[in-house]
């Protein structure tokens, strides 16, 4: 188990051997309080550590790792699981920008014929989560709920990450010259989150049953629509190569 607090120490390590080469840092999955300090720390001194944290830490919890039966495999992931008063330190540390990003770390597998190898000995349930094409939704769940406002669920879900990875602003803002990705959401509509109905080729939701407010009507990639109304209209080969730069969002 990967304890909050060696997390914590892992970070602080990470951000002093970063700032002993002067280059900026990134670090993922943050999931702890503790951790979220020592980013917090090192940023209010001037230094360009910058964090991302994931919809797993915001929204479950080390409560479902320990669902009846076998269910908690369908949680396991690294960085693990906190106990859920840990999310409201990474709630703010969204609103403060001491964490820029919210990304997936979208690495499924299906509970059965997978995660199931477990039974028996926890060592060998797979390690990760399915996430990728909720992640939108509950980011905008956090709006609806009060935790940041729709600017910033904007900026921590497209526009930092394409400056932090050097795509912007050919990526990340509607403007002349950049690619015309433009999704065009409903914030109103709500919708009740299953295997039943996502697109992930995996065969169970970590948010089974959950609704949310909030859902993509349209999409727009290069000025083209490949979504609408729930219908994907793209074709295999639609996507481009593009090669990143350094990062544009140096403090």
């Amino acid at each position: 188990m990967r304890h909050a607090l060696l997390e914590a120490e892992a970070t602080h390590r990470a951000i002093k051997l970063a700032q002993v080469a002067e280059a900026p840092i990134y670090i993922v999955h943050l999931s702890a309080t503790q951790a979220l300090a020592q980013v917090a720390a090192a940023r209010d001194e001037g230094y360009n550590a910058f964090a991302e944290t994931c919809p797993q830490y915001l929204f479950l919890s080390t409560d479902d790792l320990g669902r009846p039966g076998f269910e908690g495999a369908k949680y396991v992931c690294s960085t693990p699981l906190r106990p859920a008063e840990h999310q409201a330190a990474l709630w703010r540390g969204l609103r403060t920008d001491d964490l820029s990003v919210v990304s997936t770390d979208h690495c499924p597998f299906c509970f059965k014929g997978q995660k199931d190898m477990g039974i028996g000995d926890f060592s060998k349930i797979p390690n990760g989560l399915p996430g990728v094409e909720t992640r939108m939704d509950l980011l905008h769940q956090g709006v609806v709920d009060g935790h940041i406002s729709r600017k910033r669920w904007i900026e921590i879900a497209s526009a930092t990450p394409a400056k932090m990875f050097g795509l912007y602003p050919r990526k990340g803002t509607i403007a002349p010259g950049a690619d015309a990705d433009i999704v065009i959401y409903d914030p109103a509509a709500t919708q009740v989150h299953s295997a039943q109905t996502h697109h992930m080729a995996v065969d169970y939701s970590c948010y089974e049953g959950r609704e949310t407010t909030g859902k993509v009507r349209t999409v727009l990639s290069r000025g083209r629509v490949i979504v609408d109304a729930g219908e994907y209209r793209g074709t295999a080969g639609d996507g481009t190569f593009l090669t990143r730069d350094t990062c544009q969002y140096l403090r």
